[in-house]
Formats: structure tokens, sequence, C-alpha cells
């Protein structure tokens, strides 16, 4: 009878190399015939990976009749040629076990021993493969969709892996049975059971896709710095590269932005700026605005702040929409940046600050954020628009405009 027979589910772990299955396996039969012959020191436990099976036998020492003196190691010529009729005294007698000579019992208790030793090491080795992965891109296919959590199958290897809602993209939707692709963030232990993470909202995610879709930087001629994101939004990269003869920027965009489109689709949309990093840090400023145009930057290194001044055209485009622009820039390149316009004011233009008895500070504060200096800038532009790129309720907006307008009508 074939020992294995039993135990088919686990002739070869999914994940548990064979060296590991044979050890297992042997220590479960050896504890198994510990149990019911008090030790296994005349016992070999043979498993044939190629076949898949497994086979026990108890080896002795043959004696004259009524000569054993011990029966774990000998056994008497008589009960020898029971077992095969060519034995003689002196040879070793080799006898096979089979599964019924141990009981019912018995056998049950190995096999839920063998049961719980294999799944811990799969989960081990579950654990050891993917910590080996962290910060590799995985694809899988979206099996189940809970509140809060995808479990996407890794086509790689089928194992399950979470995508938390809090890793997926603003526009991000799934039904079962999706592809998705997303990069392994970290592996955790949960109840002695390994947790795969994936996100799709990490850097790091943008950087293995730059780094499919760009060979120059899987290559290392062109390396990726710095990575910043409001995911699904926009995000900035700042590349450099170490030949003179290849421009970063350009080969990460390709030929009529061939490479960046595939990412900018699998980002949702997500807004991409490439810009070449430098060691000149006005000049990253600078660039990190993109796509805005700077006329001049006044920094202090020591406090890590830029006042960038700007036409009152290229205002909004440093902003950018909600302040994503700025807000990545000063990410970008370390710097709290506020943005000015040019010191360009009209004869018959009024500083904001001079309205400080009618208008509170905060709201003069809210106003100065989006680059409205004077009286003028915030009445060039639109009440919705206004509305949009401040805080300010309607009614505090309606309020601004009117004292300001009142301003100019009284002259």
């Amino acid at each position: 009878m074939n020992l294995v027979d039993t135990f088919s589910e686990f002739k070869m772990g999914k994940n548990i190399d064979r060296p590991t299955m044979v050890r297992v396996l042997e220590d479960v039969f050896r504890t198994l015939i510990r149990k019911k012959y008090g030790s296994d020191e005349n016992f070999d436990v043979i498993v044939n990976t190629t076949k898949g099976d497994l086979e026990l036998w108890r080896v002795r020492e043959i004696v004259p009749d009524g000569e054993v003196t011990d029966d774990r190691s000998q056994v008497s010529i008589s009960e020898a040629l029971a077992i095969d009729e060519d034995y003689e005294i002196g040879e070793e007698c080799y006898e096979q076990l089979f599964l019924e000579d141990f009981g019912r019992r018995a056998i049950m208790a190995a096999r839920q021993t063998l049961i719980s030793r294999i799944m811990e090491l799969e989960k081990d080795e579950i654990y050891k493969r993917y910590f080996d992965r962290v910060g590799d891109v995985v694809v899988g296919e979206v099996h189940q969709i809970l509140k809060r959590e995808l479990l996407v199958l890794d086509d790689a290897t089928g194992n399950e892996v979470i995508l938390p809602r809090t890793e997926m993209i603003k526009g991000d939707f799934y039904r079962k049975g999706d592809i998705v692709k997303g990069v392994i963030k970290r592996v955790e232990m949960r109840n002695n059971t390994p947790v795969v993470v994936m996100s799709r909202t990490d850097n790091l995610f943008l950087e293995k896709l730059l780094e499919q879709e760009v060979p120059e930087i899987e290559d290392g001629l062109i390396t990726v710095k710095n990575i910043v994101r409001i995911p699904g939004e926009r995000a900035k990269v700042a590349v450099e590269s170490y030949d003179d003869r290849i421009d970063p920027v350009g080969a990460c965009v390709g030929m009529k932005g061939s490479r960046i489109h595939g990412i900018v689709r699998e980002l949702r949309n997500e807004n991409i700026d490439i810009v070449n990093y430098t060691n000149n840090l006005s000049l990253y400023i600078q660039r990190a605005l993109t796509p805005a145009k700077v006329s001049s930057i006044n920094m202090d290194v020591n406090s890590k702040s830029a006042n960038v001044f700007l036409e009152p055209d290229q205002v909004s485009l440093a902003i950018g929409k909600g302040g994503t622009n700025i807000k990545l820039a000063s990410k970008l390149t370390g710097f709290e940046i506020d943005v000015y316009r040019n010191n360009e004011v009209e004869i018959d233009d009024v500083e904001l600050d001079e309205f400080r008895d009618e208008l509170e500070d905060w709201v003069i504060d809210a106003l100065k954020s989006i680059g409205c200096d004077t009286a003028r800038n915030v009445l060039e532009l639109s009440k919705d628009e206004l509305l949009r790129r401040t805080d300010l309720e309607e009614e505090t907006v309606d309020e601004v405009l009117r004292i300001l307008a009142s301003e100019f009508e009284e002259d």
C-alpha cells in the first residue's frame, strides 16, 4: 500500500522545495514510528520524490530462535523466514511497514501533524518569496471585492495579494475578474499568516512603470532622482542622465509622448511632469514649477524657503488646480515656495494690506495664497474662480468683491 496515497494533496507542496518536503515527511513518520515502537533507530524512511511515494522499512539482525535479547534490533530466524524464505542467520531482515500497521487513530494524528507542518512551511515560503519582491510590480486578477480592500490573485504565483482601498488611485474601479497592476508595498504577518499588500499610489509604482517603459532607466543611463505624487491627479519626476548625449526628459516622454502615455493611462490620467534634475537650486525650483515660467527667485537656503515672482498670467499655472502644482514643486525641491506677481503695481491699484481695517487677516491671507496681492489682482478674477481657488465662502467672496470694487468707484 502506498503510504502517501492518504496524503495525496501534500505530495509536493505548492511553495515548498523537495528537500524540505522530504525532511517533513521523514520527521512526521519517524514520530509515528517512535510512538508505536518506542524508537526509530532501526527504521528506514525512504521518500521517492520522482514517483511521489514513501516507504517505511524495519531493519533487524537475524539471530537463532530463542536468542533474541532486544526485539527492537533483533529478529528470530523463524520470524525472518516468514517474511522472506531466503533469509539466513546473521543477515539484516528488511520488513516493510504499511499504514494499517499503525492504527487508524495514529494515522489521523500523523495526517493532522503533516497538514499543520506543511501549512507553516508554505506560510514561511510565501513570506520569504514576497519579502524579497517588495518594490516589484505585481499583476493579478481581482478575486474578491471587500468593503476595505480587494483580494487579488498574483498571476505569477497564484497567491493572494491584498489591495487596500487606501492604496487605490482616485477613479480606480474594478470588478471581479479584472486585471490589476500595482507594486508590492510590504509583507507582514497577521495572526501567523503572511499578508502581501500591494499599492497603486506608492511613488515606487510610478518609478517601476517608468523603468518598464524607458530602457535607459533600466540600463542605468538615466536615474530617477525623486518622485512626488498626488495619485490620480498630478506627479512630478526629477530625472538625471549620466550620458551627455541622452536627454533624460525626452527619453522618458518618448516620441510624441509614446512612452509616457501608457503610464498616464495606467494611473487614471495622472498628469506627469518630467523635469531635469540639477544641483542649481534656483534652476531646479524653476523647473519644478513647470509649466509656469518664472521671472525671478529670492531664496533662503538656510530656512529652505523661496519667493518666486511671475507675470500675472503665469501665477495660476504655478499654483495649479487646487494648489497641486506648487504643493508638488515644494515636495520635489524640499523648499517652501511662495508665489508672487511681479512688483508692477498699477498707479490706480491698491495693496490688499490697505484693506485690513475692512477685511479680516485670514481673508487677505487666503487671497494672497493664490497670488493676489492687490485689489485689481482680485477683481481680475471671476467670482467662480475665487470660490474654486480659495476656501472662502460665497458670502465672504461677495463681500470682498464689493469692498474692493467700491474703492475704485470712489476714485
